[in-house]
């Protein structure tokens, strides 16, 4: 029974993520893109200097940044590690082409969601704001359905992908180290339970600790080993725009990839990455202090740049550089390896191991608030406790289960969210382009001497 669950996900999954779903994400980037005349360039430094706004006074539960950490935390980790080295292994080098063009157009995506999510946004019984898709999706484009449906697979997908997946990432780890991955998940439900318990409010302020300084030191090493290989850099990055275009012929440990292969498995790893068009990152939006849709949603464009153009191409880079993207390594040792090579002595290895315990765990913090509110969403506020305390009894569950049918499964409900997301945009894009030029209209008034 449990072979024939895991065939049908696995079917499924690949049907979900197919070409057309696929081709939706990317084109509903390019209509707003379009529509928003390359916002994404144009307010990008503006939108960079805004994420350290203080609104204080202004409607909302957590600041700014917070709402980015928060966001980040669910996407920076296993997307930036494994899922790139996975896209190289199966596309080669010019899949990270294909990665940068899904992450260009997935900004413009990433910010209408941004706007939606704090236009629509309500306020629950605790004082909370609530919001994302399920939300501009009823009050919106005022079909509750697509609301509901969005929900019902998030919270699925919550369970699977943001929780019980990575605390058994956590715990593989670990028990490199000879730490018993029962122990390790009792440890992470106590730490994830101190966290949970608290709301948003405490999630965002770990959150800021944590993912920054994460982000920080694995950063810091990416920039270590490409310093040391710098004389193959520019080879690289002709290898990149030459794989993109051409394919890759075999070489070493790799089996040879055509264009098509390249571009499927550069943009669904990039979505995969940052998450733009899934409809998570609106819900942590749509709790940041502010008045102004646009200016959480400039912000929250930026979390596609840091993510998927500076932390997935660093990764890209380095796996290239060090030659460990053909030589016929697995592809979850495939980043520790080129970190090992890259670094002296043991440092390379215990930046990516302890990169994706960190990663993993704030992964199930922000992944956890996601699916609080889809819960709340469809049962109801007293509905939010009994969702904690599953969410964290699940923790050491997923440290020592056998995960294959729920990677599967969590798989399918992930791209299952992105249709209704979608659908709510383009139906909605009329909206996110009348924000936008109200928005932009006032800040050149209030710049006019």
């Amino acid at each position: 029974m449990i072979e024939q669950l895991n065939s049908f996900f696995s079917t499924l999954s690949g049907m979900v993520w197919g070409v057309p779903v696929l081709a939706l994400l990317v084109g509903t980037g390019i209509i707003l893109t379009v529509r928003l005349r390359g916002l994404q360039v144009r307010k990008l430094l503006y939108a960079l200097g805004m994420m350290f706004g203080n609104h204080d006074d202004e409607p909302g539960d957590i600041s700014h940044f917070q709402a980015l950490m928060t966001a980040l935390a669910a996407t920076i980790g296993t997307g930036n590690i494994i899922g790139v080295a996975t896209a190289i292994y199966w596309g080669g080098p010019g899949a990270l082409f294909w990665m940068w063009l899904a992450a260009f157009f997935g900004m413009a995506t990433k910010y209408g969601e941004g706007i939606l999510a704090v236009k629509y946004r309500v306020q629950d019984e605790h004082g909370e704001m609530n919001g994302g898709p399920m939300y501009y999706l009823e009050l919106g484009l005022k079909q509750k359905w697509l609301g509901v449906a969005f929900a019902a697979f998030a919270c699925i997908a919550a369970l699977g992908t943001g929780n019980m997946i990575q605390a058994n990432a956590i715990a593989g780890n670990l028990k490199a180290l000879g730490i018993e991955p029962i122990w390790s998940g009792m440890v992470c439900g106590i730490a994830t339970a101190a966290v949970i318990l608290g709301g948003v409010k405490r999630i965002g302020k770990i959150t800021s600790y944590i993912v920054p300084s994460m982000a920080f030191v694995y950063i810091l090493g990416c920039l270590i080993i490409l310093f040391r290989f710098s004389s193959q850099v520019p080879q690289a990055f002709a290898m990149i725009l030459d794989g993109a275009f051409n394919g890759t012929a075999a070489s070493g440990g790799f089996a040879g990839a055509a264009v098509m292969l390249a571009i499927r498995k550069g943009i669904s790893r990039g979505v995969f990455s940052n998450e733009a068009g899934l409809g998570t990152a609106p819900i942590a939006a749509a709790a940041a202090k502010t008045k102004e849709p646009v200016e959480q949603a400039l912000v929250s464009m930026t979390g596609t740049f840091i993510d998927t153009i500076c932390v997935c191409t660093l990764t890209g880079l380095v796996l290239i550089v060090t030659g460990v993207w053909n030589s016929g390594a697995e592809v979850v040792t495939m980043t520790g390896n080129a970190f090992s090579i890259g670094m002296p002595g043991k440092w390379g290895g215990f930046i990516v191991s302890f990169g994706l315990i960190f990663f993993a765990y704030s992964t199930i913090l922000g992944w956890g608030y996601y699916g609080e509110k889809c819960f709340e969403y469809l049962f109801g506020i007293k509905a939010v406790l009994p969702y904690r305390i599953l969410w964290i009894i699940l923790v050491p569950v997923g440290a020592v289960a056998k995960l294959d049918l729920l990677w599967n499964a969590s798989d399918c409900f992930n791209g299952m969210m992105i249709i209704p997301n979608l659908i709510g945009l383009i139906g909605l894009s009329g909206v996110i382009v009348s924000e936008t030029n109200k928005y932009l209209d006032k800040l050149k008034k209030n710049r006019t001497p």
